[in-house]
């Protein structure tokens, strides 16, 4: 990762192209306003991404999912209430140097680095399992996480607004709700280099998060975790036919009406 390289930027904001082959851009506000910021990156005839965005003159890091293509990068100051004012705004065009590269690095929603706890944990379940192949190595994470973790009801019906998680404290409460199993997920996998999409979206008709995940000569392995309301179940269709799944599961998966993707991160 390099920073500063190009930046684009006026008086209030900052977005930082440098790694833009890589998938990924950097904003910071510099209005220096203690408000509310906002991110929208959209690309051309694609879905608009919002995030929050630090008022503390702070970089964030934000991926770019839909591929190769224009996207447009706005940041805006909060005015009152729920309105927002636009306070810069860019294109910019991505060339990716690899397809998988928004899927491997961390950003604000799957956010950690190398000394993260969970980076750690994740080598050491996939060595203690003696996983060799991509496959295996996602089969012993799921395992993990979903055998000591437990569902956090609380946190589930009252989410804080704007909510995301902290992969090491997640990690250490051994409890999170579907947000938090994804993002944990995603860290361990991205870690160990296998290209790992947060999806947020809807199973049925609960809002959800779940993981999609690449493997070499498999492909995307896609609705990889559901919650049933008492216990994490692999979702996939590749997954089920290694007998790890149900009739019941088995059913569900194959009905593509059962989930619906808005978005990657």
């Amino acid at each position: 990762m390099q920073s500063g390289v190009t930046v684009l930027s006026n008086a209030k904001a900052a977005v930082d192209t440098s790694n833009l082959s890589e998938g990924f851009i950097q904003v910071k506000y510099t209005g220096g306003k203690n408000v509310r910021i906002k991110v929208q990156i959209t690309k051309s005839g694609g879905t608009t991404y919002t995030y929050n965005l630090n008022n503390t003159g702070s970089y964030e890091t934000f991926p770019l999912t839909e591929g190769d293509g224009s996207y447009t990068v706005k940041v805006f100051e909060n005015t009152s209430g729920t309105k927002y004012a636009q306070a810069y705004s860019t294109s910019v065009s991505l060339k990716l140097r690899n397809q998988f590269l928004p899927f491997l690095y961390p950003n604000q929603y799957v956010n950690f680095t190398e000394k993260s706890t969970t980076v750690a944990k994740g080598k050491e379940i996939v060595q203690n399992a003696g996983a060799t192949d991509d496959l295996a190595k996602v089969s012993a994470i799921f395992n993990w996480v979903t055998s000591n973790f437990s569902y956090d009801y609380d946190l589930a019906a009252n989410p804080p607004t704007g909510y995301l998680p902290d992969v090491d404290k997640v990690l250490a409460a051994r409890k999170g709700i579907c947000f938090d199993y994804a993002a944990v997920m995603a860290t361990m996998l991205r870690s160990q280099d296998i290209p790992c999409k947060l999806v947020v979206g809807y199973a049925g008709k609960i809002y959800h998060a779940w993981i999609d995940v690449y493997v070499e000569g498999v492909g995307w392995i896609k609705n990889a975790i559901y919650f049933d309301g008492k216990s994490w179940t692999m979702m996939d269709p590749t997954f089920v036919s290694t007998g790890k799944g149900s009739a019941s599961i088995m059913k569900y998966v194959t009905t593509p009406s059962n989930y619906s993707q808005k978005y990657a991160y």
